[in-house]
């Protein structure tokens, strides 16, 4: 017998007993679907059996593993389907590329049609499998043997990266005789998937996923096709390089390629943003407005841009939107009581649309700046008055909101969205989240320039990934231009900064099971130095030894 302490009650269990059969009998008591055990604080798939005593508590589809675990059983429930549907022999390639539209963009490839006819089969495919409850199982096997297997099933970019696994052996999932390798935990069967929808869109299809704040919530599919073209650009780019994996990037790496990666993708760059400069050039718009998630590398891209537009002979002026907060007494507060500096309310709308009006009439102002740690907006002399050839690039998280600049003439204002669109996935199955690129930078900048250690970021970055979904991805689409700053050998470079960080986080803190997560992640990656990082790349915002002030 085992004894188990559950909210502070101790129950015996005889052996063979699951985490399972036990999340059964407390289900009544959560409003969310049970997916995953929590013993001695350490996170358990439900279809593990319980082995000795332990603290059990339990995680829904209301968390942030729990959320993950059931989309990751949803996709490879999917991806069966796909199978199911078209047959192994037809398929000659099936990658799960990116997040699209609050969904998964997955695409197809044999001799076959992918149509709404086609997506309506597999989603009733994904249907049966929920009806019928089909077990999703667990093999630990040794590392040559999985190899074998993905030779069987044509997944070549899951061979290539397990050519670089330390460990002698791996964890293998089963639907029927479909099998798959996946970095994170499962759920038990096929019945917990009823929330899911498909959809037909460009050359593939979309995997629709829960709402994570209404988990029982499918959300209709909203394309973002600005977001799309971007990250399909960088995906052939990718594919052309023959670094679309992370297998791939290692194979690169290890052939000694990694400083003509690092050039070319540097070069390509900075072409983009000459071409950037060059359109606005053309536009004749005075005012350039920069917005962009947390840690996309925006300080550095406006001071790119800059020196870019002043190869066409204007005379670039950068403005932080920052700079026009309102005094800390006015700053709103969110439901918790804390300041949220993210709100449009932060910034002093009326006295910023009055100095950009009046620049753009030639008239001389006074620019503020903002003193943080007193929290008030101070002036020392800081005079502009704009001349023909002068141009404004400003950088702010609600910069393409227009309420923010509501008294500007749409004529005058150019607008941009950056933000680190990860190309690069695991391997054809796996994809790397965009926002775990985003957490790594954040997390490297904080504690090197603001003295945050990674478990203070870990536990802010909800918060600012909230922050962002209110106040800059529904202003995305109006960009006029979008800029990928995600570079293909990054997080090759990352992991040697990243890893000592989350290696500091204790296994009694909240944020442990996220640093674990992140750890195994870039266990996939061979670490690179910063030797060939050129002063002006972006990478420098987050690693330093930037050859800008920022």
């Amino acid at each position: 017998m085992y004894r188990v302490r559950i909210n502070g009650e101790i129950k015996e269990y005889k052996e063979g007993v699951s985490f399972l059969d036990i999340a059964k009998e407390y289900a009544g008591d959560f409003e969310h679907e049970i997916v995953l055990a929590r013993a001695d604080k350490k996170l358990k798939e439900l279809a593990v059996p319980l082995k000795r005593d332990c603290e059990l508590s339990f995680v829904t589809t209301a968390d942030k593993s729990g959320i993950e675990t059931y989309n990751r059983s949803l996709l490879f429930m999917c991806l069966k389907a796909i199978y199911d549907e078209l047959g192994q022999e037809r398929l000659k390639e099936l990658i799960v590329h990116f997040s699209i539209g609050k969904g998964l963009y997955i695409e197809a490839a044999g001799d076959f049609k992918v149509d709404s006819r086609l997506a309506a089969k597999i989603k009733k495919r994904m249907e049966d499998m929920v009806s019928a409850d089909l077990p999703i199982r667990k093999r630990v096997l040794p590392t040559d043997d999985a190899i074998e297997i993905f030779a069987k099933h044509r997944m070549a970019d899951k061979e290539r990266l397990l050519k670089y696994r330390r460990a002698s052996y791996i964890n293998i999932y089963s639907i029927d005789d479909f099998d798959d390798y996946f970095y994170g935990y499962m759920l038990p069967s096929t019945g917990y998937l009823k929330y899911f929808d498909i959809h037909r869109y460009e050359k593939g299809l979309v995997l629709m996923l829960p709402d994570k704040n209404k988990p029982e919530e499918v959300p209709e599919f909203v394309p973002s096709k600005k977001i799309f073209n971007a990250l399909i650009d960088a995906t052939r780019w990718s594919v052309d390089m023959d670094i679309h994996t992370v297998g791939a990037l290692n194979d690169n790496i290890a052939n000694g390629h990694l400083k003509e990666i690092i050039l070319v993708q540097e070069a390509l760059m900075e072409k983009r943003i000459g071409d950037i400069a060059h359109q606005i050039s053309k536009s004749g718009r005075k005012i350039v407005l920069i917005a962009g998630p947390s840690s996309s590398g925006k300080t550095t891209f406006s001071r790119r841009l800059s020196i870019q537009l002043k190869t066409f002979g204007l005379n670039p002026y950068p403005i932080s939107v920052d700079d026009y907060f309102v005094d800390r007494d006015f700053t709103p507060k969110d439901a918790q009581g804390n300041y949220d500096f993210e709100a449009l309310e932060c910034v002093d709308i009326e006295k910023f649309n009055d100095d950009m009006l009046k620049l753009l009439e030639g008239e001389r102002i006074e620019l503020p700046v903002y003193n943080f740690k007193q929290g008030k907006r101070e002036y020392k002399g800081n005079y502009l008055k704009m001349d023909k050839d002068d141009i404004l690039v400003i950088e702010g998280i609600h910069s393409l909101n227009d309420k923010m600049s509501y008294r500007l003439p749409d004529d005058s204002r150019f607008k941009i969205y950056i933000s680190a669109l990860t190309q690069l996935n695991v391997d054809e199955h796996n994809r790397i989240p965009t926002t775990d690129g985003r957490l790594i930078r954040r997390m490297i900048r904080d504690a090197r320039t603001r003295g945050t250690d990674a478990r203070g970021t870990i536990a802010m970055w909800p918060s600012v990934v909230r922050g962002e979904e209110k106040n800059i991805f529904p202003y995305q689409e109006t960009a006029d231009v979008v800029f990928n700053s995600a570079m293909i050998y990054e997080l090759a470079v990352l992991k040697s900064f990243a890893e000592p960080l989350l290696f500091g986080i204790g296994k009694d803190c909240p944020e442990y099971d996220e640093a674990k997560r992140l750890l195994k992640f870039l266990d996939y990656f061979l670490a690179v130095d910063t030797e060939n990082i050129p002063g002006n790349s972006l990478l420098r915002e987050f690693i330093g030894g930037s050859s800008f002030e920022i």
